[in-house]
């Protein structure tokens, strides 16, 4: 009985402090910016630029998909480190008029040729991580047009429009961007057609320098005017087996002819009342999924997300799910991955008995962390559809590799594999590597959000924190965006105790942590080594959508304008 009631109690006091802190955030409040509300569209991405294109092409009677495409199309022009027609796509999709969420798989595979025995002829005992032996078939523009298909109203041509403005006639850098140019500027420098089409005059352009790629505005004219099949059997797809053949690569027609992305079945858990999404293997959703499973196994702690037993607990819950991310993920088609007993309650009470609560385990996790270059973006239509979609090239500038006269880059997705043929992720023709990017989707009674934070390893733990500021502590989207994270090492070494944290976090938390075993490396307030997310959430009831964008980006959440009468 005095479990019963310490228990009602401490839900009372959460709910007291949720209501008053709610009502004082609206003129005192530990976050910037405001959420986007309106009865319209909402398109929120990492370039205000793509933003603005995708709630243009609301306004024009798009769906939440076609606005998606278009702003997608956008960063691939405006964010060439991250993402591009040369990398893969992964999407949720959640169709309103229905009630059904659809889960798309648009990853491409290792070429027919690519294989562990011609690796190991060449003397290569582990994935390159660059060049063209890193490059897998790239699943975008696969991925755009099965999901326009299903989920489009306007005409394929003309969702490529800003992109082709953009890529003709330039735009100008922002702050953040800019910083990753610098950051992956040395990739560029070992092919000459990425260095002459990605670098001016030698060198990364400047904050506020304007920059134009008409090399990749004819190849998205090409791909507007016919169709998503030039990219696989026509021109573009000349030109990367011309490509690939003058680097040594192995990559020959029938390997773009015969892909095709996949359409899935999502992955969830119930947390705390709320439904919560992934995508399968070969993704890392199912690690987001495990580590909620495990901190649902005890109460959110009453002094709220930051506090010290809290970061503490998610910390630990990260370290055991990532060991068995890293053991077990792979391509489903290729090898049997127990996604079933990762994600039951009992497994997660098993492995939450393990978490000591007053000191870090610095041998829980195995396996070697992936890092990454993502674009990850959430649209909302004024119908209550809404678009999750993450895309990327994966490293800084992909493989390094530009197709030839084309303008973009070819992603290195396939250096996650590995040359251990007994490995669930061993290389294997056709086979899909371990992918890091995953988009999200969670919804409770009448919300539904669609939400995402890219950065490699970092994303199933940040999705993790993102449902849990939501469900367990009430705060909106914006708020749960802009709070405080940490993260783990994107440095090819086991996860162990080193954490990155941001400086928010309380000074006496820091403390606390420390003393438990963590070590911490402190990030300024707002670090894009945290991830850069999106969000958007429509409640079905009203008819409201409210947007967020992450402030650790150059981005914004744009609302549909209204028609010009």
């Amino acid at each position: 009985m005095l479990q019963i009631f310490g228990n009602v109690a401490w839900i009372f006091s959460l709910m007291f402090s949720c209501v008053c802190l709610h009502a004082a955030w609206a003129q005192d409040r530990s976050y910037g910016r405001s959420m986007v509300v309106t009865d319209r569209g909402i398109v929120a991405t990492s370039h205000f630029l793509a933003s603005q294109a995708g709630a243009q092409v609301l306004a024009h009677g798009g769906s939440a998909m076609d606005a998606a495409i278009a702003a997608n199309a956008v960063l691939g022009v405006t964010e060439p480190m991250m993402n591009g027609i040369g990398g893969d796509l992964f999407l949720l999709y959640w169709d309103a008029k229905n009630g059904k969420l659809y889960g798309l798989n648009a990853s491409g595979w290792a070429p027919q040729g690519l294989t562990i025995a011609f690796l190991n002829k060449q003397g290569v005992t582990s994935m390159p991580e660059d060049g063209i032996h890193s490059v897998t078939v790239p699943g975008a523009v696969d991925g755009w047009a099965k999901a326009h298909q299903r989920f489009g109203r306007l005409a394929w041509k003309d969702l490529f429009a800003p992109a082709i403005y953009y890529a003709e006639n330039g735009y100008a850098v922002p702050e953040i961007i800019h910083d990753f140019w610098i950051m992956g500027r040395d990739r560029l420098k070992q092919t000459s057609e990425a260095e002459r089409v990605f670098l001016l005059r030698g060198k990364t352009p400047e904050v506020g320098e304007k920059f134009s790629n008409p090399d990749l505005g004819k190849t998205l004219r090409l791909l507007a005017d016919k169709g998503p099949g030039e990219f696989y059997r026509g021109e573009i797809a000349h030109a990367i087996l011309k490509t690939s053949a003058s680097l040594g690569g192995t990559m020959h027609a029938g390997d773009l002819a015969e892909f095709s992305s996949e359409w899935v079945d999502p992955i969830s858990i119930d947390y705390r009342g709320w439904k919560v999404y992934e995508l399968p293997p070969n993704g890392q959703g199912m690690a987001a999924l495990e580590m909620l499973n495990i901190m649902a196994a005890s109460q959110p702690d009453r002094q709220g997300p930051l506090a010290a037993v809290e970061l503490h607990k998610k910390i630990e819950a990260m370290k055991l799910a990532y060991s068995d991310l890293y053991r077990y993920n792979g391509d489903p088609r290729f090898a049997s991955i127990p996604v079933r007993g990762l994600l039951s309650k009992e497994y997660a009470e098993q492995r939450a008995a393990l978490i000591d609560p007053q000191k870090t385990n610095c041998a829980a996790a195995s396996g070697t962390p992936a890092k990454s270059d993502t674009t990850y973006l959430a649209v909302v239509d004024k119908d209550g559809n809404i678009a999750s979609l993450i895309q990327s090239v994966y490293d800084y500038f992909g493989s390094g590799v530009a197709v030839s006269g084309m303008g973009f880059l070819l992603q290195d997705r396939g250096a996650l594999f590995v040359l251990d043929p007994k490995h669930p992720d061993a290389l294997a023709p056709h086979k899909r590597p371990f992918h890091t990017i995953i988009p999200a989707f969670m919804e409770r009674g009448d919300e539904h959000i669609g939400f995402g934070i890219m950065g490699g390893s970092n994303q199933p733990l940040a999705h993790a924190q993102f449902v849990s500021d939501v469900a367990d502590y009430g705060w909106n989207i914006q708020a749960a965006l802009s709070a405080p994270r940490f993260t783990i090492r994107d440095t090819g070494e086991p996860i162990k105790c080193t954490i990155l944290i941001e400086s928010r976090v309380a000074p006496e938390v820091q403390t606390q942590l420390r003393k438990q075993g963590h070590e911490l490396v402190l990030r300024k307030e707002y670090s894009a080594f945290m991830g850069r997310g999106q969000a958007v959430l429509h409640n079905s009831k009203t008819g409201t959508n409210f947007g967020a964008s992450d402030p650790r980006a150059d981005g914004a959440a744009e609302p549909e304008p209204i028609p010009l009468q």
